[in-house]
């Protein structure tokens, strides 16, 4: 794989990650409702569920993966129940200024990594962006060097991505002075969090 092959993949592979959508939305939400570590969390999630796929492809069961309509749904299903769900405590939660507000435990935090997870394995886009890509990337075979090399890219990408997100919306949060904003921005983060529920669950 030479580093013209490498950087296509690349530049792929940033707008696949980087076009706004579902994931993205819950990283800002996340992060301005509970801080940058519950919306990292929820970003360290999405990237395990792109590598399991990316796993999949190495072991040729990336065609599997897409056929396996049931499990990704009920994947979907729970992972944007769960979203709905946060959004909807969040849209009716007391408002707290940010400086006081409880930072969720570790068994929250895996919660909002499990559901990133979830969601992502049930995103039947998945499959399908690895089906259409790397054969174009890799060709006919996918071989230890290859899956290293992608790996890496893969995280590099996310790390810019992720940590854009959350360091921009870090910086909203750092402007929430009063109750009365606190509330406005829950509500807002909720409905973006509740809308994007509504969104995984239309996505077919």
């Amino acid at each position: 794989m030479d580093l013209a092959t490498i950087l296509a993949f690349a530049a792929a592979f940033f707008v696949f990650a980087a076009s706004p959508g579902p994931d993205n939305m819950t990283i800002v939400a996340r992060t301005i409702s509970s801080g940058a570590a519950s919306g990292i969390a929820y970003g360290a999630g999405t990237v395990v569920g792109i590598l399991i796929f990316l796993a999949l492809a190495a072991f040729g069961l990336s065609i599997i993966a897409a056929k396996m309509a049931v499990v990704m749904t009920l994947l979907r299903y729970g992972g944007a129940a769960y979203l709905i769900w946060m959004g909807i405590r969040l849209w009716t939660a007391v408002p707290v200024v940010p400086d006081l507000q409880p930072v969720s435990g570790r068994r929250g935090m895996l919660m909002i990594f499990a559901t990133g997870v979830a969601l992502n394995l049930g995103n039947p886009k998945m499959p399908l962006f690895y089906v259409a890509l790397l054969p174009n990337v890799v060709g006919a075979s996918l071989t230890a060097d290859h899956l290293i090399i992608l790996i890496a890219v893969i995280l590099a990408v996310e790390a810019v991505v992720i940590g854009g997100h959350v360091v921009l919306a870090s910086r909203a949060r750092s402007l929430l002075s009063t109750p009365r904003i606190v509330r406005r921005v829950n509500r807002a983060a909720g409905g973006v969090m509740i809308g994007a529920g509504v969104a995984v669950v239309a996505t077919r």
